[in-house]
């Protein structure tokens, strides 16, 4: 009888799409109402090849590695799995079909013996706020007192603030979210300096993922190159950035792609910028378009990086060598000309000047 009420009130998260960025905000919650959490296993080509062959070809790289995360905790065992669907985060700002129709694709695909919470979040709707969003989710397990979800959701809330502090210092999500899910703020001092910066713009699903981005933030760090992305910024300096590219925020998750690059080309500090997408993905590739032309304007080069599960890591990394070799020449090659005209500016003439006069 107790395995079985420990069955009931546990729930299966699967480690992509919205997980990257709300994870620790689902730990709060569910962790506060008693509901244990099952995650799927880190990302490997097994995952990515059993998610891709249950969808059509065009499907986007990352709902198939969530098909194949799915998947992943069906075999683990688990009866009752989390698949939000978040259709807008904001009135009139919405989210691309497939991750708007995520639950419905999943049922259609993936067959087993397992319930799909389907919590959906839609703001451009009445009565699909968060905790009507928060209620469907803890409904499964015979939660309906709302008093006690507002609670949880504050314990959500406390986790996920925590994580947003560390991670806008500076430190890195592994560490941020490590400490965030033991309910602990730590503020690291970042003493070493990069002689180049670059800001990584994408998705936290694209980047955050080991397997799908190839670690391509450890890989540029290894390159002596400083890592910037959406995590230290607020929603404020995104929609500022937005505003910088001439834009209007349409897509749910438009700031951290245009938002953060239109702040980034504006910082200094910032040497280059890497766009990094799936192949495939509509709203990506509307947004990048508009990255790529303001770019010249801000005189930041960039480089665009498409990833999908035939994608090499021999030729990924000689991209990201040549970039990152490019960089460091134009900022010698500025270094050089400052101190250039730097000695030019110095330069005082002789005026020393001795008169005499003929007798």
């Amino acid at each position: 009888m107790e395995n079985s009420k420990n069955s009931e009130m546990t729930i299966g998260i699967p480690r992509g799409m919205s997980f990257y960025n709300n994870y620790p905000f689902y730990y709060g919650f569910f962790s506060d109402l008693g509901i244990k959490i099952v995650l799927s296993d880190p990302t490997t080509k097994e995952t990515m090849s059993k998610g891709a062959s249950l969808v059509v070809t065009e499907t986007c790289l990352p709902i198939k590695v969530y098909v194949g995360h799915v998947l992943n905790l069906i075999e683990k065992g688990v009866d009752k799995i989390f698949v939000p669907s978040i259709q807008s985060i904001a009135p009139k700002i919405y989210n691309c079909s497939k991750i708007r129709g995520l639950p419905d694709l999943i049922r259609n695909v993936v067959k087993g013996d397992y319930t799909i919470i389907e919590a959906t979040l839609d703001k451009s709707e009445k009565n699909q706020g968060l905790y009507e969003f928060l209620a469907e989710a803890v409904k499964p397990f015979g939660i309906t007192d709302m008093e006690k979800i507002k609670n949880a959701s504050k314990a959500g809330w406390k986790a996920y603030n925590n994580f947003f502090i560390m991670s806008k210092s500076g430190m890195s999500y592994k560490k941020a979210m490590n400490y965030a899910l033991q309910g602990k703020v730590f503020i690291e001092n970042q003493t070493k300096e990069y002689p180049i910066s670059v800001a990584l713009i994408s998705h936290g699903y694209n980047i955050l993922d080991d397997r799908t981005s190839m670690k391509i933030i450890e890989k540029l760090e290894g390159m002596d190159v400083k890592v910037y992305t959406s995590l230290q910024l607020s929603n404020e300096q995104m929609d500022d950035g937005i505003a910088t590219l001439g834009q209007n925020m349409y897509w749910a998750n438009e700031r951290e792609m245009t938002g953060a690059a239109g702040h980034y080309m504006k910082d200094a500090k910032i040497d280059g910028i890497i766009t990094l997408t799936a192949f495939g993905c509509g709203p990506d590739s509307l947004m990048c378009e508009r990255i790529v032309r303001k770019t010249k304007r801000f005189n930041k080069p960039l480089l665009h990086l498409t990833i999908d599960e035939q994608t090499g890591e021999a030729g990924f990394v000689t991209r990201l060598e040549a970039f990152v070799d490019m960089l460091f020449r134009k900022k010698r090659a500025s270094i050089i000309n400052k101190m250039e005209l730097s000695d030019s500016n110095n330069y005082v003439p002789n005026t020393n000047y001795i008169e005499t006069t003929q007798i």
